[in-house]
């Protein structure tokens, strides 16, 4: 236990000034939990009216399978009973002092939240429990940070942390009159050190925001040349750890990194797809969705996310061997409504057949839906003549008249739809196809009927 004794207590280093997952202000040093060895955790869960019990505890699993992620372990949890949140503590001075006794017999590094915490109450607990205290929103901002690996990604997420830790900041107070020298000590007498963080802070906010759209600008031509695009877009989205980079792989060998932890994908990937009909379409995985994802991720990361809100079809991908399905399924709708893809057409599929009958069962009880195992191939043909179905429903048949000097309007409906009849007329070329709606209204002047 010597060894134990000898590391760094994150009270005395990390307590009152997290460095987080980006370092100071976003770097690359330092995280919310330790990763020079496995912090020891303490989960708090609150019991509030309109949620049982077992739900709380639900959600506290997950919370210790994201802490567990993030490289730490839990130890101990404490439920409690609330009607409304303390505004100072969020769980009252009694409750924390029960906490604090608890941890120091643990000898608990950190106390994790698992509802989000103010900056005050948070600043409050850890004065008062001597050591780091965070929440759920900061767990997931860790891990999103550790599994960054494109230029977007990366800045996506260290925005994300800036927007999160500036109301965060906190210091002594000391005045740059008192400081020796240094780029500070020339803004003026009786400026704390505090006041030159969050203005360090705000400029590195501005400067990732103008870097985005930088990138966005560049990612707006990619997703114009998509809808020109004769291709229909299918993006898979699930909760984290549904299995969505899996059966892309499936489908098409992408080769994307599959690991059995949360948040291991990030970053978009498209790849091609041939359909069972002889269709072409565009499949797209997604980052994966949790219950409580932070706002601030969502708003980072609308950027990456508009593919969803922009595809033909969304397979949802479920997680049938987990315990709260439904929860999941509410969640990851939950997201798609916030980033403007709640009316994207959705066709659910229920993963993880070679391990649990609930695959088929849930299916049974969802008309339309699929279940299948992305890891062994089941039910992965019937996905795809699903998926056609689906995109073929969703478009309509529509019959044209194309006049015989206009090749390119012909080639346009052979580009952009299914040409189901085509016979020569005496006034050009008539045609009957399966186009979209956009390509209908594009080709309005040559639709009859």
């Amino acid at each position: 236990m010597a060894e134990r004794e000898e590391k760094p207590r994150r009270s005395d280093t990390a307590a009152s000034d997290h460095r987080g997952a980006f370092g100071e202000f976003g770097g690359e040093r330092g995280a919310f939990i330790e990763r020079t060895f496995r912090e020891k955790i303490i989960l708090v869960g609150v019991v509030s009216p309109g949620r049982s019990e077992e739900e709380v505890e639900a959600s506290l699993d997950e919370l210790a399978l994201l802490v567990d992620t993030a490289g730490a372990d839990e130890v101990d949890r404490v439920l409690q009973r609330r009607a409304t949140p303390d505004p100072a503590t969020y769980i009252g001075k009694g409750k924390v002092e029960e906490i604090r006794v608890l941890a120091e017999a643990a000898d608990a590094d950190t106390v994790v939240f698992d509802d989000e915490l103010t900056p005050a109450q948070q600043g409050n607990l850890e004065r008062l429990l001597g050591r780091s205290a965070i929440d759920r929103t900061a767990v997931i901002l860790d891990i999103f940070a550790q599994n960054a690996h494109t230029v977007e990604g990366k800045a996506q997420v260290q925005l994300a942390l800036l927007r999160y830790r500036l109301p965060r900041l906190r210091g002594k107070g000391k005045s740059l009159s008192q400081q020796s020298g240094g780029i500070g000590a020339r803004r003026g007498p009786g400026e704390t050190q505090l006041e030159v963080d969050r203005r360090r802070v705000a400029r590195l906010i501005h400067k990732l925001e103008a870097d985005l759209r930088e990138i966005g600008h560049h990612r707006d031509v990619q997703r114009k040349s998509r809808r020109r695009s004769p291709y229909q877009q299918v993006a898979i989205v699930g909760y984290t750890n549904a299995g969505k980079s899996t059966l892309l792989n499936r489908l098409t060998d992408a080769g994307v990194l599959v690991e059995d932890r949360l948040f291991a994908t990030l970053d978009a990937t498209t790849r091609r797809l041939q359909l069972p009909g002889g269709e072409t379409v565009l499949v797209t995985d997604t980052v994966g969705f949790v219950t409580k994802l932070p706002h601030q991720l969502v708003e980072a990361f609308k950027s990456t996310l508009e593919v969803v809100a922009e595809a033909d079809l969304l397979v949802h991908l479920v997680d049938a061997s987990g315990p709260e399905v439904a929860a999941h399924m509410d969640a990851v709708r939950s997201v798609l409504g916030e980033i403007g893809a709640g009316d994207v057409p959705e066709l659910l599929a229920f993963n993880k057949a070679d391990l649990t009958d609930e695959a088929g069962q849930l299916a049974a009880s969802h008309p339309g839906s699929v279940a299948l195992s992305a890891a062994s191939g089941e039910g992965v043909d019937e996905l795809l003549v699903a998926i056609g179905d689906r995109l073929r429903a969703l478009t309509q048949v529509v019959e044209l008249v194309v006049p015989f000097d206009r090749g390119d309007v012909l080639a346009a409906v052979h580009r952009e739809g299914e040409v189901l009849v085509e016979t020569t007329g005496e006034d050009g070329m008539r045609l009957r196809a399966r186009l979209d709606d956009a390509s209908s209204a594009r080709l309005a002047e040559f639709v009859v009927g």
